[in-house]
C-alpha cells in the first residue's frame, strides 16, 4: 500500500517543528528518514500513526485520508513501533503480541487458532518464541524491542511505521530485524539513527534538518560527504561494502574552522 505525506506542517507551543513536508513511500518500498536529533523525524512519524494531528497538510494511505478513517480501520492497514513504548502492566509476552490482532477481531470475539498461529509465527520470526510466557517487564531492552516488533508484524499491516527500531538491539539483531522487516511485505517508513543501516536497507532516503526535507533519493546519491558535513557536522569517507557493494560510511570530526 502506498503512503503519501502531503505538505505536513506541525506547530507545537508556537514553534514550527515540521514545515511543509511531502514524501511518498510506494507499495512495498522501504523508505528511511534520517537527520540529526531534534530535526523533526519522530514528530512527522507521530502524524503518520495518529499520535499527533498535523497543523496543516494530510497523510493518506492508499489514497485515503488517514484522519477520515476510524481508528480500527487505520489499524487494519497500518502498524507502528514508536521510539518509546510504555507498558504499565506486566502482561506476558504472548499477551503483548496478541494485542496486534485486536484490529482484526470483533468487539466480543475471542482469540482464534489463526490469531495464535499468527502471533507465534511473528515471535519466532524475531527470535523471541522462547519468551512467550515471560512477563514483558522482566525483559531486557533488546528483548522488549523484539517483542514489540513481533506485535507489529502480528497485526499484518500493509504499512509499517518504525521510529528507531534498532534501539537496544545488538549488531546481529539489528541486521536480522531490518532484513526481516524488509522482506515481510508491508510498505515501511522508518526513522533510522544509523546511517550505514539506512544505506544498506532503504530503497529511498529523505534527510530532514530543521523540520524540512533537505535531500531525497537513493542512499548512494543522498549520503554525500558534503551533505553529511552540512547536516550532521561530520567528515565522511564513503567505502563500498566488500560483498554487497553498498556504500558504507566512516566518520571523522570536522576540522575546526
Amino acid at each position: 500500500m502506498r503512503i503519501d505525506i502531503d505538505a505536513v506542517t506541525v506547530e507545537i507551543s508556537g514553534a514550527r517543528v515540521v514545515e511543509d513536508v511531502s514524501l511518498r513511500a510506494g507499495s512495498g518500498q522501504f523508505v528511511g528518514l534520517v537527520g540529526p536529533n531534534g530535526s523533526g523525524k519522530s514528530t512527522l512519524l507521530r502524524c503518520v500513526y495518529r499520535a499527533l494531528r498535523p497543523t496543516a497538510g494530510a497523510v493518506r494511505l492508499g489514497g485515503d485520508d488517514l484522519l477520515a478513517m476510524t481508528a480500527r480501520d487505520s489499524a487494519r492497514r497500518l502498524a507502528a513501533l514508536p521510539q518509546e513504548a510504555v507498558a504499565e502492566f506486566d502482561f506476558t509476552v504472548a499477551e503483548v503480541v496478541a494485542m496486534g490482532r485486536l484490529p482484526h477481531q470483533r468487539a466480543v470475539a475471542r482469540e482464534t487458532d489463526e490469531d495464535r498461529r499468527t502471533c507465534a509465527t511473528a515471535l519466532e520470526a524475531v527470535g523471541a518464541g522462547h519468551l512467550a510466557d515471560r512477563g514483558f517487564l522482566t525483559l531486557s531492552g533488546g528483548e522488549k524491542q523484539r517483542v514489540l516488533i513481533a506485535r507489529a508484524l502480528a497485526q499484518q499491516p500493509q504499512v509499517l511505521v518504525l521510529d528507531e527500531p534498532t534501539n537496544h538491539l545488538d549488531i546481529a539483531q539489528q541486521l536480522e530485524v531490518l532484513s526481516l522487516v524488509r522482506t515481510s511485505g508491508p510498505t515501511v517508513l522508518a526513522a533510522l539513527h544509523d546511517l550505514n543501516l539506512a544505506a544498506l536497507h532503504c530503497d529511498l532516503l529523505h534527510v530532514i534538518d530543521g523540520g524540512r526535507i533537505v535531500a531525497s533519493g537513493a542512499p548512494h546519491d543522498v549520503l554525500t560527504p558534503a551533505l553529511l558535513a552540512d547536516v550532521f557536522g561530520v567528515r565522511a569517507h564513503r567505502v563500498p561494502h566488500p560483498e554487497t557493494g553498498v556504500i558504507q560510511l566512516l566518520f571523522d570530526r570536522l576540522a575546526p574552522r
